[in-house]
């Protein structure tokens, strides 16, 4: 007889189903078998499946607090030597990233249905964010490469379809196109790096990995590769240089998705890059190559934040500077830097878009240089920004400065250099947020914001909820024992951090962007301006590198098949039509003339095989 926490941990791979159901509920609705009632039945069971699966994991997490991690095993395919398992991890740390998507998850959903209310699609939309929730928590529990890659794909498909749901729209079509194919670049390489993982190690679960990471003794060559080959697929989930732009394009997309898209949805990515780290570190290059992308990311991002206009492009590419300073961490095997980065990181980012999109609602605009004098109409939404801003940058005492505090103490002694990343990623992060906040928030009213009342309460509440988690996030670190002691505190390294934080504050409130002339008239300075407003141009030079040369392959391939492979066949064809229509005009209908035709053949072409094989031996 099964004890209830037995029962319990035997029973957690329902948590990832919960959402799955919540979707499949929903298609009597989403798919207009059900009209009479409106879509709103669809999105609470979608709601009543996200808290029934945020409570059994709220269980699950007290049981798992302080105990040795338990493996469920599904063994799905046994062959010969061939075994295919499936194995979900139950500790602490699984537990409570599948906590904090199932969270984030039931929080975005009650906002969706304020935000989505009038929305004639609201019934998919829901569904779409159950497959999301399913995917998400499966990646949170998966031991096993297999299964989390198989989960990953199932990520892909509905950020497809999420940043699509407006079809109608012919440039969200185009982001949904670019996202997804964006995203199998980096799939297939992944795909290749985990079928050479299960050749050479002999299993996918991540616990037989690193025991075989620890003596693994391969070519050089070969463990580059495969490094680079396991990196490829979170760079593509993570928004990472050079597959970075399909997160800017996703922005078409509703804000309900949005906002797991840029907190749980790319954490996912980094989530798994953490786990692959002992099989990365095999190789040098490969380590190396993850902090460049990293670096490169981070300072990039954070530069073309700033020259933003579009609200939620501003903070989109903040996320991917940060998703870069994982990179970095894991490249440098500081994995726990990673993970308190990446909780911290989600639960800000989501507050901040929770915010946003109250903004967006109200004033029917994403552009910053039509809003302002909203701080007096907007209360909660403005505490929201605030609090989401404070918890992101490295300010005392929320979340993000006990992230970027562990960043610094981990990186002190052994890679001083990448510590001036970080406090220039914090510093361009708080630059940007202070100029959003300033602008849209502060100043005078302008005609898109003189009547912008604060949003109902479906959409206050988890708001607020949300800004409440955020400023209690240090009481729950000092619940985990994940506050360090003041006497062991790395002084210096907090003066720096909270230094490049106030700093960018106050260069962030100087900043001015005239509503009548957002571009500058000096030519260098509006050179700059452009080159980070369109990325570096890296679009551009993918139109004319990658997109060129795959175009002209296209081009060849199809002439070459049009007029040479098609060509011969039709050659052979005539051929054949008019060899037959030749001969029939000689056919004497003699059968004797037949049977010596055929007999001349055969010997023909035995003679022909007799030369062949004597000279020829």
């Amino acid at each position: 007889m099964l004890t209830m926490n037995e029962f319990l941990i035997a029973n957690s791979w329902w948590i990832p189903l919960y959402g799955l159901i919540g979707a499949i509920l929903t298609l009597p609705w989403s798919t207009g078998t059900v009209r009479r009632t409106g879509p709103r039945p669809a999105a609470y069971f979608n709601l009543l499946m996200s808290l029934g699966a945020f409570v059994h994991g709220s269980l699950l997490l007290r049981l798992t607090l302080n105990q040795p991690p338990e493996y469920l095993t599904f063994h799905w395919l046994t062959a010969a030597d061939l075994d295919l398992s499936l194995t979900l991890e139950v500790s602490s740390v699984s537990v409570g990233a599948m906590e904090l998507v199932t969270g984030l998850s039931l929080l975005a959903q009650l906002y969706a249905l304020g935000y989505m209310e009038k929305d004639w699609a609201l019934a998919r939309f829901f569904a779409l964010m159950g497959f999301f929730e399913g995917a998400m928590s499966g990646i949170a529990l998966s031991d096993s490469l297999l299964l989390t890659y198989a989960l990953l794909e199932m990520l892909t498909l509905s950020t497809y379809l999420l940043v699509g749901f407006w079809y109608a729209q012919p440039l969200v079509v185009t982001a949904a196109r670019d996202s997804f194919l964006t995203k199998r670049v980096g799939d297939i390489l992944l795909l290749m790096g985990v079928v050479a993982l299960a050749t050479e190690a002999g299993s996918l679960d991540f616990l037989d990995l690193y025991d075989w990471a620890e003596t693994a003794d391969l070519n050089p060559v070969f463990a580059t590769l495969l490094g680079l080959a396991l990196i490829a697929g979170p760079t593509g989930k993570c928004a990472q240089f050079p597959l970075h732009l399909w997160l800017d394009e996703a922005m078409e997309g509703p804000n309900p998705a949005s906002i797991l898209r840029n907190s749980v949805v790319v954490a996912c990515g980094a989530y798994v890059l953490i786990k692959l780290q002992p099989a990365i570190a095999i190789s040098t290059v490969a380590s190396a190559t993850l902090v460049a992308i990293g670096t490169a990311t981070a300072i990039g991002a954070s530069l073309v934040a700033i020259a933003q206009v579009d609200i939620k492009r501003a903070l989109s590419h903040s996320t991917s500077a940060y998703l870069g300073l994982v990179f970095v961490a894991v490249g440098t095997q500081w994995t726990g830097f990673a993970l308190l980065l990446l909780l911290a990181h989600a639960i800000a980012k989501a507050l901040l878009f929770m915010s946003i999109g109250s903004v967006i609602l109200t004033t029917n605009s994403q552009d910053i240089t039509e809003m302002g004098g909203l701080a007096s109409k907007m209360p909660a939404t403005t505490t929201a920004f605030a609090v989401g801003t404070a918890g992101l940058i490295g300010l005392l005492p929320l979340g993000g400065f006990w992230a970027m505090r562990l960043g610094a103490d981990d990186l002190w002694y052994y890679e001083p250099a990448l510590i001036a990343v970080l406090l220039l990623v914090n510093a361009l992060t708080a630059i940007n947020l202070i100029r959003v906040f300033r602008l849209v928030f502060w100043g005078p009213t302008q005609p898109k914001t003189r009547r912008s009342p604060e949003v109902a309460w479906l959409m206050a509440t988890p708001m607020v909820t949300l800004t409440v988690a955020t400023l209690l996030f240090p009481l729950l670190l000092q619940r985990l024992s994940l506050l360090p002691s003041w006497e062991y505190i790395n002084l210096p390294a907090v003066m720096l951090i909270v230094s490049s934080g106030a700093i960018g504050c106050a260069v962030g409130a100087r900043i001015t962007l005239q509503r009548s002339l957002s571009r500058s008239i000096i030519k260098p300075l509006k050179f700059v301006q452009d080159l980070l407003a369109y990325d570096f141009y890296i679009d551009r030079l993918y139109e004319v590198t990658v997109v060129f040369a795959v175009s002209l392959l296209a081009k060849t391939t199809a002439w070459f098949d049009r007029y040479v492979v098609d060509g011969v066949v039709n050659l052979v064809g005539l051929a054949a039509i008019f060899g037959g229509e030749g001969l029939k005009y000689s056919g004497a209908g003699q059968s004797q003339l037949y049977v010596l035709t055929i007999l001349l053949s055969l010997g023909f072409l035995v003679t022909l095989m007799g030369w062949f094989v004597y000279f020829h031996p």
